[in-house]
């Protein structure tokens, strides 16, 4: 367990939740593209332009096994249509306000989805290209997600904003239900009122120093001098005192972190540790390190705020997208292209013309 696992802010910054809600929406990919079915290829004939951007019935087919695998259900075409539409217009208002998007922040977002699954980009993108999805497919459903949560954030932040009077007001209307026997957050009448309890704990870091380059031999001594002052440390009082005797070792200030902004696997570990001892020694950059769990303490209301507040967002942040996305299609130019019918010549008479573009919606379009 290193200093940086426990480095991350106290109070989750309600911008980054809008990326969270980007990840989650690439997990749920994620999780999907090992079953994926191998289709037949689509052509890239052109269905419709939006604002002059070509979409093909290959986007459409590729967008729809993404859509199957994810939802477990087979879309309608034109709802796949639609859904390609709005990542469209999701990029294309990005570039009018400036947003450059970077295929380095692409690749990154990509780079961590095949992360979750224990793979590298190289692996995943491998993975894609066999059952018959094109990387690229992917990436630019990732490029629109980040221009999209970009330009919400930068233009409707005042609208985004939760007050604390407003999570407030939600946690006493979450507990009036409770005791109503309405209907609670497990989904059973008469139930209690939610008490999601977190934990804040007090660490004190103690850094066994190792030098840059240092063998695989003085690694393993250091090591052992940790595991030794863990074996000799009974509280935090004596301990640390003693681990500022030894040669090498710093002990820094204390750092106070909530169970709520931890990784499930870091909160583990310290509730494994009791009170006024050290975690196991771990190797980092800098040495050898351990931590002292010096304090632990309920911090009940804490994290029911931070939980209520982060769905008061999520609720604000998706009405506003869906009204703005609104307001992009009736402003869009959405040309359809019919497709060509192929035709027979018949002796002694001229073939039937192909069919030219047309700007005729289709069924249940509306364009402008």
């Amino acid at each position: 367990m290193t200093t940086s696992s426990f480095n991350g802010r106290q109070h989750l910054d309600l911008v980054e939740h809008a990326t969270a809600l980007l990840r989650g929406k690439a997990l749920t990919l994620v999780a999907a593209i090992v079953l994926m079915i191998v289709g037949a290829p689509a052509q890239a004939q052109v269905v419709l332009f939006v604002n002059g951007d070509p979409i093909t019935n290959l986007d459409i087919e590729q967008r729809g096994k993404l859509v199957q695998l994810t939802l477990r259900k087979t879309a309608p075409r034109q709802e796949l249509i639609e859904d390609i539409i709005n990542d469209k217009l999701k990029i294309q208002v990005g570039k009018r306000f400036r947003v450059d998007i970077t295929e380095a922040e692409v690749d990154k977002q990509f780079a961590e989805m095949g992360g979750r699954m224990r793979m590298s980009a190289r692996q995943f993108e491998q993975v894609l290209n066999q059952n018959g999805v094109e990387p690229a497919t992917m990436k630019e459903h990732i490029k629109a997600e980040i221009s999209w949560a970009t330009i919400l954030q930068g233009r409707f932040q005042a609208r985004l904003q939760v007050n604390e009077k407003d999570v407030l007001q939600a946690i006493e209307s979450n507990n009036a239900e409770g005791k109503d026997g309405k209907d609670g957050k497990d989904g059973k009448e008469g139930g209690e009122p939610d008490k999601a309890v977190a934990f804040e704990y007090t660490l004190r870091p103690i850094l066994f120093v190792v030098g840059y380059g240092t063998g695989k031999e003085v690694i393993e001594a250091r090591k052992k001098e940790a595991e030794a002052l863990r074996a000799r440390f009974e509280n935090c009082e004596t301990g640390i005192r003693l681990a500022r005797s030894m040669r090498d070792v710093a002990v820094r200030e204390p750092i106070t972190k909530s169970s709520s902004d931890l990784l499930p696997a870091i909160r583990e570990i310290l509730d494994r540790v009791p009170m006024g001892h050290l975690t196991a020694p771990e190797v980092t950059s800098r040495g050898v390190e351990v931590f002292a769990l010096c304090n632990k303490r309920e911090a009940k209301s804490d994290a029911r705020k931070r939980e209520v507040q982060n769905k008061l967002f999520s609720e604000k942040y998706e009405a506003q997208g869906k009204r703005y996305l609104q307001e992009l299609r009736k402003g869009a130019m959405i040309e359809w292209k019919e497709p060509v019918e192929p035709f027979k010549e018949i002796k002694g008479k001229k073939g039937a013309k192909p069919a030219k573009e047309s700007n005729a919606a289709a069924p249940g379009v509306k364009t402008r």
